[in-house]
This record gives C-alpha cells, structure tokens and sequence, in this order.
C-alpha cells in the first residue's frame, strides 16, 4: 500500500512540475505576441461565439452579424435568463411607430462570470395590442434600420467601460467582474431617425414611470439613466435561483482570477486560457453550435 503512495505522490509531483512549466511557456508565448496578433486571434475565437474584444475598452462586445440575431427577442428569454446564470435588471421598452410596434430593451446585470449590458432594437410585423407583447416575437432590425447608440455602464459610481456603435444589439462585458444588478447604473443615448420615432419612444418611458431627470431629450437623440428598472422583473419569481445562481456566478469570477493571476488585461487572460486548456474551448465551440442547431429547430 505504502508502495502506491508513493508512485500516486510521485505522479502528482511530477503533474505539477509539468504544469508550472507548461504555464511558464504560455506566459512567455503571450508575452512575444503583438498587440495586432493577440487581437485577430482573440476575435477568431469569439466569431462562433457572436462577439469580439475592443482592446481600447478591453471588453467583449456583440458583432453586427452575430448569429443571435437571426433569432429576434422573446419575453421567455428574460423569463429563462437565471437558468442560464444571467441575473439582471430588464427594462423591455414597447411603442408604436410607423404602423409597427417596436420594442427597445435595456440590460444590465451579471452574465455568469461576465458584468455587462445590452441595448437592444426590435420590432414586430405590425401593430400589436399591450395586452400581447409578452406573447409576440419581436424581430431583430435590418441594417437599414439600426440605430447609433451609445453606452456606458457604471458600477457604483465607477466606470466600467463605454461603446458607441451603430448596431441592432449593442453589448459590453467585462469578463472576471463580478457585480448584483442593483449596483449597475446604465447611461443610454439613441440618436432616432426623426422625431415621431423620438416622441413616441419617450411616451412609452414616462408612462412606465421614469422621470425627468432620468430622461434628456435633444434634437433627435434621447439620453436615459437606467438605474433601478420600472417594469416587472421576471427573476422576481425565482429569487432562490437567483442566489444560487449569483453565488455560482462569484465562484467562477474567482476561479477566473486566479488561474490567470499572471495577466490584467482581459485580452492576455483569455489567450492564457485558450492556451491552457485548448480542449474546453473545442467543447465549448460545438456546444456552441449544437444549441444554434436547436434553436433553428424550435
């Protein structure tokens, strides 16, 4: 038995040898690459997953073409979020305009182990009537109709990052940080194409409750503070999950941070984990495609 011991102790050691040195020789590979490589490569890997990194911001931001857009916006989506880690204030803004109703949503809270928002733009086929906007699935908008936009998330009182894109579905996360909801606030400028499209958006936010000093209107650009959200919130019904969830989303921020404690820069992490463990982000990218495959089914 002490025999086994033994060889099962010399194993381990001779493991962690090769590790550490596996680990120095990764370091050192990320060290020799130049900013220009690490983001190709960075934004390579994250094509699958629809985002790639702004190395100014140092966050993961949504792709114009992302494939999520294919599938356009459903209530059951904030409803489902929390079985996905994604605890976080939804703020679903509904009006009507040019004989279809459109729906502009505000994000922000904790995506697994990512802090971030989003600010989404979709409309329907036409008019639909209040009572079934939680029932109808919203298109995501063409090209034609995106929108600039403009964002910037604070966590209490510090600035996270901010992005400024003409875009469908305009995204920032920082990848590591963790956050609850409540300690986010989201600054949202929308620049609309006229002003029946303005007014009729800032309607929907005073009738929902916002007040004046959360909402400025100039020309044809609409600013709002996102604090506290006005609407229901779907993870109100699971607040257990909720906890649960936030609690697996803290451990994993931590996990992160230390396995790639050599590294500050999200870029650098990354790569460091791409290199380390090649297999999970193989298993990661046909998971990836799998869960596209089935959406399209449904």
């Amino acid at each position: 038995m002490y025999f086994f011991i033994g060889i099962l102790v010399i194993c381990c050691a001779l493991l962690g040898v090769t590790g550490a040195l596996r680990r120095k020789a990764v370091i050192r590979k990320i060290d020799r690459m130049g900013a220009c490589e690490k983001c190709r490569l960075l934004n390579e890997l994250m094509k699958p997953f629809g985002f790639a990194y702004l190395p100014k911001q140092d966050i993961m931001t949504s792709t114009v073409d992302a494939w999520q857009r294919e599938f356009g916006y459903r209530s059951l989506y904030d409803k489902a979020a929390v079985r996905f880690h994604m605890v976080m204030d939804c703020e679903p803004v509904y009006f009507d305009y040019d004989g279809r109703t459109w729906m502009i949503e505000l994000w922000k809270g904790q995506y697994g182990m990512n802090t971030g928002g989003e600010i989404g733009i979709y409309r329907a086929d036409s008019i639909v009537d209040s009572s079934r906007y939680k029932a109808t699935a919203f298109k995501s908008v063409p090209d034609g109709e995106m929108l600039p936009i403009y964002m910037k998330l604070q966590r209490k009182g510090c600035e996270l990052f901010r992005v400024k894109m003409r875009h469908w579905w305009l995204t920032g996360f920082c990848v590591g940080k963790y956050s609850e909801p409540g300690e986010l606030v989201m600054d949202a400028c929308l620049l609309f194409p006229d002003e029946k499209m303005l007014q009729s958006f800032v309607r929907s936010l005073w009738r929902m409750g916002y007040r004046r000093e959360d909402v400025c209107v100039c020309n044809r650009m609409v600013h709002v503070i996102f604090d506290a959200p006005h609407s229901r919130q779907p993870r109100y019904h699971a607040a257990w999950r909720c906890r649960i969830a936030q609690w697996s989303n803290r451990l994993l921020c931590w996990l992160y941070q230390c396995l790639t404690k050599p590294f500050c820069r999200t870029g650098d992490k990354v790569l460091f984990l791409y290199y380390s463990c090649p297999f999970i982000y193989g298993q990661l990218a046909r998971f990836q495609r799998r869960w596209q495959k089935k959406r399209r089914k449904l």
